[in-house]
């Protein structure tokens, strides 16, 4: 099993760290501008952003399937929005993301990929609407012949809504190009608008090829003690996340899964899929072959190395899926500040190559699939949403999952070799690294 040695000094947390904290975490405005253009589009011989579009999808409007165990609220004027209050129940619906200003589609995919675009675009959350909803947990137990069980019922109704969201993700397979699920879970902090136009926005620039599903769950309570909410509300969220990934995997149409997951959102999903895994092997003796083929990214893991060990590692539940990139930064200031809160020994977000021993590289070269990314460039002012706002780390995440390529140049993926499964990038990626000695 991987060891990671302590690497830095535990520090007593004063409550002005604990506020710095939060406010590096808060969530942007529901109304910002699109992420800036990948660099993998840049030049003349780059790929283009869309091949084989349906005309469905030819529009500065992105439909969302989103899943989601908030409690629905009603905004000032009636609509429907999500709060961060936990629901019993989780629903899922449509949440529709518009990029701004509406233009022609050959316009919106011309300026989507300007360095420096000659019209600012924007994205905004247009609508919500729920489509289904499930009974909630734990269902009513009643006495059957004398014996306590799960009401009918609720098997029934459970049954009945899960028929509805595969009937909605079979028709949204109408007019995929590729018959694959995008699944995203935000981190800490983030509002349900929020986190919709970042699935919004990387979809885009994926090509709109797959179904993207926004995994949201109660998060952004925000003030100084939102952290500690927000990380009860992940523990809460994980018995629902579960069975929707149980759900997803009966949908024999969908070939492969693309799990993403965001700083606490790493938590969230990689507990999910340790327990998913794990009943899995002790029922059927396997995994379902969708989600054993599916590739998983943890951006900005807001985890603790200890856990990562236990959880991925020994329990080997890196074996459940084809492949897993993790991205890390030593510029995280929302990571380094999680370790003072948590006094961590170090958080997989922050680790860099320097930290590691020959024993834990050895560990991770003999872990086929796994590949930890550290990245170097330019990041915004927490240093800790570079997978989408930075254009080198968008385009790896693009070339991981559009084009299912592997870490190293000969494989598609020009990354800088740092040691056996442990790789860099910087701002100009994926131009090739002036030497790569793989």
């Amino acid at each position: 099993m991987m060891h990671f040695e302590p690497i830095i000094q535990r520090k007593k947390i004063q409550t002005g760290s604990v506020v710095l904290f939060c406010l590096l975490l808060t969530a942007c405005s529901s109304n910002r501008p699109l992420m800036p253009a990948p660099n993998v589009y840049q030049g003349a011989e780059a790929p283009a952003l869309f091949t084989d579009l349906p005309d469905e999808l030819k529009s500065n409007q992105i439909d969302l399937l989103y899943v989601t165990d908030r409690t629905p609220e009603t905004d000032e004027d009636g609509n429907l929005t999500y709060g961060y209050g936990r629901s019993r129940s989780m629903a899922f619906g449509s949440a529709v993301v518009s990029i701004e200003p509406e233009m022609t589609w050959a316009d919106l995919e011309k300026i989507s990929l300007e360095t420096d675009r000659s019209t600012e675009l924007t994205l905004q959350l247009d609508s919500i609407r729920e489509i289904g909803r499930y009974p909630e947990t734990p269902p009513s137990i009643v006495l059957i012949d004398g014996q306590a069980q799960t009401d009918p019922a609720a098997i029934e109704e459970e049954r009945i809504t899960d028929q509805l969201l595969h009937t909605e993700i079979k028709r949204r397979l109408e007019f995929a190009t590729k018959p694959e699920i995008v699944l995203f879970v935000h981190g800490f902090n983030n509002p349900f608008d929020q986190a919709a136009l970042v699935l919004a926005e990387v979809w885009h620039f994926m090509g709109r090829e797959h179904i993207p599903i926004l995994y949201t769950w109660p998060a952004g309570r925000g003030g100084a003690s939102g952290y500690i909410y927000d990380r009860e509300s992940g523990e809460f969220t994980i018995h629902h996340l579960k069975n929707l990934l149980r759900s997803l995997t009966k949908i024999e149409e969908i070939e492969k899964f693309h799990l993403i997951a965001h700083s606490r959102g790493t938590d969230v999903l990689t507990t999910a899929l340790r327990e998913l895994v794990l009943e899995e092997r002790a029922t059927h003796g396997d995994i379902p072959v969708s989600l054993s083929s599916s590739k998983l990214i943890l951006a900005a893991p807001d985890m603790d190395i200890g856990v990562v060990e236990q959880r991925l590692i020994a329990e080997k539940i890196y074996l459940g899926m084809s492949d897993a990139t993790i991205y890390t930064s030593p510029q995280d200031k929302a990571i380094s500040m999680a370790e003072r809160f948590f006094k961590s020994v170090t958080r997989l977000g922050s680790v860099s190559v320097d930290e590691m021993s020959d024993k834990d590289l050895s560990s991770i070269e003999n872990i086929q699939g796994i590949s930890i990314v550290e990245f170097r460039g330019k990041t915004d002012k927490t240093g800790h949403s570079y997978f989408h706002t930075s254009p080198a780390a968008s385009s790896d995440l693009i070339l991981t999952i559009r084009y299912g390529f592997s870490a190293g140049s000969e494989n598609g993926r020009p990354l800088t070799r740092l040691a056996p499964g442990f790789w860099a990038m910087e701002d100009d990626y994926p131009s090739p690294p002036e030497s790569d000695d793989q």
